[in-house]
């Protein structure tokens, strides 16, 4: 006689952390995000979820300050004026590639009321860097970078939003988010050198904006 056959369990439920919710959150991204579904994602019920996580604003907070967090902010490039210039614009170029990567993070990132603990803590420790590296003051490295950042930011966050969706028929998109990329970029080594001029007027005592921002 056989022995009686034991009916398959339905195994442990699924662990929800902090970080398989970001995982599939990145990978579906944040304009498309959904409670219904993550859920789907993480192979859990919304109701699941909802345990977790109080709503959807909350997520969609959760998942911009893990993208944030991973950011790998380029660190200083040399200890110079020119140096300081250089690094400024490859600053502007990783936050141009941040955006187009990660498309409607530009709101949780740039609204200083939407940046968490965490997030502020790293900006601080990049700006403490940066004043290390270039003999800065704390002051004028936080000027610096969140110039930079900010309209980086902005500017980044309007191409990748309006190129390639104007009514126009037969056009070449690629050329023309090529030609709006180009244009950021000019954009940004032209403000780039001009802050650094309010710097230099600063500290040489000219007349002139302050760099307190």
């Amino acid at each position: 006689m056989e022995p009686p056959q034991r009916s398959p369990g339905r195994g442990r439920p699924r662990t929800i952390t902090r970080e398989r919710i970001a995982d599939v959150s990145i990978a579906i991204g944040l304009p498309s995000l959904t409670f219904v579904g993550v859920a789907a994602a993480l192979g859990v019920s919304h109701m699941a979820l909802y345990k977790h996580v109080p709503n959807i604003e909350a997520l969609k907070c959760l998942v911009a300050e893990e993208i944030f967090q991973r950011w790998e902010i380029p660190r200083a490039c040399g200890d110079t004026r020119q140096g300081l210039q250089a690094y400024l614009i490859r600053f502007a170029a990783s936050v141009q590639a941040f955006v187009k990567t990660h498309p409607g993070l530009t709101p949780y990132v740039i609204r200083r009321l939407a940046a968490t603990q965490s997030m502020i803590g790293k900006i601080s420790d990049h700006q403490a860097h940066i004043a290390q590296a270039y003999g800065l003051t704390h002051e004028q490295a936080r000027w610096l970078l969140s110039t930079v950042a900010f309209h980086g930011f902005a500017v980044a966050d309007t191409v990748y939003t309006v190129s390639g969706r104007e009514p126009v028929l037969e056009a070449d998109r690629g050329g023309e988010e090529t030609e709006m990329e180009g244009e950021l970029l000019e954009g940004m080594q032209a403000l780039i050198v001009g802050a650094l001029v309010l710097l230099d007027q600063r500290e040489g005592g000219a007349e002139g904006p302050g760099i307190s921002g």
